[in-house]
């Protein structure tokens, strides 16, 4: 086998770079043959990745070659595999993101998907991510790019939109997560169920789940219906009123929506936690420092095998073991009643034939038109950055579902334009002004 050349973009972010690189360098097949390199605009952080993995293919035994660089050229020059985790702003950005919109009384939990929060992170890494697409053309056409950044929705559909690269897969663990949920709460057999999942990611949806051949959703109604505490996640509450389980978490799902985050009552009964994503960017923040001084140290490292996605699929390639994965790239029919040239979240089956997505049809008329609410916000965010427009800022707002259910439309602008003016430096430059 010859040495697979990874390039990890943005490796100050340590769960990837990590994950990725422990679960790559515990594959026997790849001792020797892998060559990580690391790129980061940080140089403290840059520092940081290259102790950490040269720490774990020391202590797995991989014999890897690791290099570092601050010239994202010179990392992805023939490059096999391009791992994006890169979060332009950092903590600064999503503090403003969250602190500009809660003086409109507009409350968030996460985002970094759809929302305001969405809009506005979609807005700085679509840039960041165009350009790396155009690299890639140039310097590796034929690698895959990896992405675990959020908005997924957006950046996948702006890099084959902006710079005609298509060999990207965003990958994310929400679906996996779900199934494994869904399997122990019945009391399924996680060997013998099946699962067909589809839609945008954070808004996808079980379309079946079953186990041989007989549907577990009678079941899980059951178990919901004896079951106060789970009656109060919202989740459980779309699931109940569209017929489906999505595959995104509660706090996740309660800004997507325009029944919940407006309304006290709401959040307390179904234990919305709003601001969640601000404390758990906290909460990372001190594990990084506790890693620091872990590989200041001389113990071995606590090092767990994820079998996170990208490992997986790269994994899948080399070998020729199959696998499915739930992977984010364009629709071009795979979902028959969503937009070709949008991005969706499907089955994918991966091994030595290359990727190969699965078309799972219609979605029940529903689910579809509750995916249109959300596509209309990542279009617009996606046609703004694409585009320098600012009425394509305001569009997209006023047409979130959250927002709309909370701000007047003077509002909605007046705070877009703020969140402008304080992200001026990481915007678009049609956007800057």
């Amino acid at each position: 086998m010859s040495v697979i050349k990874l390039a990890f973009i943005g490796a100050g972010s340590v769960e990837f770079t990590r994950n990725v690189t422990t679960d790559l360098c515990s594959y026997p097949e790849f001792r020797g043959g892998l060559h990580f390199v690391l790129y980061d605009i940080s140089a403290e952080r840059l520092a940081h990745a290259e102790r950490l993995v040269r720490r774990i293919s020391a202590q797995t035994g991989a014999q890897a070659t690791v290099t570092t660089t601050q010239d994202r050229r010179t990392a992805l020059a023939g490059a096999t595999y391009v791992i994006n985790e890169v979060q332009v702003g950092g903590y600064t950005a999503t503090r403003a993101d969250f602190d500009i919109p809660a003086k409109y009384g507009l409350r968030q939990t996460i985002g970094d998907t759809l929302g305001i929060g969405g809009i506005f992170r979609g807005l700085r890494t679509i840039p960041v991510v165009v350009d790396l697409a155009r690299d890639m053309n140039e310097v590796c056409p034929d690698a895959y790019l990896l992405s675990y950044s959020n908005p997924m929705a957006m950046l996948p559909w702006a890099a084959y939109e902006g710079a005609g690269f298509e060999r990207v897969y965003g990958l994310c663990h929400s679906v996996r997560d779900t199934q494994a949920f869904l399997t122990q709460l019945v009391g399924a057999d996680p060997e013998r169920v099946r699962f067909t999942t589809a839609g945008f990611n954070h808004q996808a949806f079980v379309l079946r789940f079953e186990q041989d051949g007989e549907s577990l959703y009678p079941r899980l109604a059951e178990v919901i219906a004896s079951s106060p505490e789970l009656q109060r996640r919202v989740r459980v509450e779309i699931y109940r009123r569209f017929g489906y389980f999505p595959t995104e978490s509660s706090e996740h799902s309660a800004e997507y929506v325009p029944w919940f985050m407006h309304h006290d009552d709401q959040i307390d009964q179904f234990r919305i936690f709003v601001g969640d994503y601000l404390e758990r960017s906290e909460e990372n923040l001190r594990e990084l420092e506790s890693l620091e001084r872990q590989l200041a140290g001389d113990e071995p490292l606590e090092l767990t095998v994820e079998n996170e996605l990208a490992s997986q699929f790269i994994h899948s390639l080399e070998t020729g073991t199959e696998r499915e994965l739930h992977v984010n790239i364009r629709n071009g029919g795979l979902i028959s009643s969503l937009p070709d040239e949008c991005c969706v979240e499907v089955p994918c089956l991966i091994g030595a034939g290359g990727p190969k997505p699965v078309s799972v049809g219609a979605l029940p008329p529903q689910l579809a038109a509750l995916n249109r609410t959300f596509l209309n916000v990542v279009e617009l965010t996606v046609r703004a950055a694409l585009d320098g427009s600012r009425d394509h800022v305001y569009q997209a707002a006023l047409l979130d579902p959250n927002t709309a259910a909370t701000l007047t439309t003077a509002q909605t602008v007046a705070m877009c334009d703020e969140l402008l003016d304080a992200h001026r430096h990481l915007m678009p430059p049609a956007l800057r002004g």
